[in-house]
């Protein structure tokens, strides 16, 4: 009976040894969290492009002759609207209203750049006044028509006439 009443007293201990042992040994979980926080950035910049189909009058006869060609710009969305102007070429003494091909022995060819098929708006180079105002969505691009005028009655001696105009996109 002692021996009984031994294990009896002893048993709380032992169960309590054991469990206190497998406390011990188990891992410890955190009760306090600690956070931050950072910061995402993007900077998304201003992108327009623009190219530009030659105009190609043909053989002036002395008739007057008109064609077109196409400026194309693509914008991404944040740069809408978009103005595109045309100087006045590299012929001296051209202007935006007065353009000039340049010929055999510096001669020079009268021509002119409409916006309109009519031709009766002149495509300049002064944003606001008389230049071409467009808008595109950023995935497709805006094909704008330039209207070409040669007046006839021009006598000019026989040869290849040219000139290069800037087409600027503004935006």
């Amino acid at each position: 009976m002692n021996l009984v009443r031994a294990m009896k007293s002893k048993l709380p201990m032992l169960c309590v040894g054991i469990f206190g042992f497998a406390a011990m040994t188990a891992p410890a979980f955190a009760t306090t969290a600690v956070t931050t926080t950072f910061t995402v950035t993007a900077t998304v910049a201003s992108v327009c492009t623009i190219a530009a189909n030659a105009l190609a009058f043909g053989t002036y006869t002395g008739s007057a002759s008109a064609v077109n060609t196409t400026v194309t710009v693509t914008c991404n969305q944040s740069t809408n609207p978009f103005n595109v102007g045309l100087n006045a070429g590299t012929a001296t003494g051209a202007t935006v209203t007065s353009r000039k091909m340049t010929g055999p022995a510096g001669a020079t060819l009268n021509y002119a750049l409409y916006s309109n098929s009519a031709l009766t708006t002149n495509w300049g180079n002064t944003v606001g006044t008389d230049t071409v105002t467009g808008q595109t969505t950023g995935t497709t691009a805006d094909a704008l028509t330039v209207y070409g005028s040669i007046p006839a009655g021009q006598s000019v001696p026989p040869g290849a006439y040219t000139d290069t105009i800037t087409a600027t996109v503004t935006y």
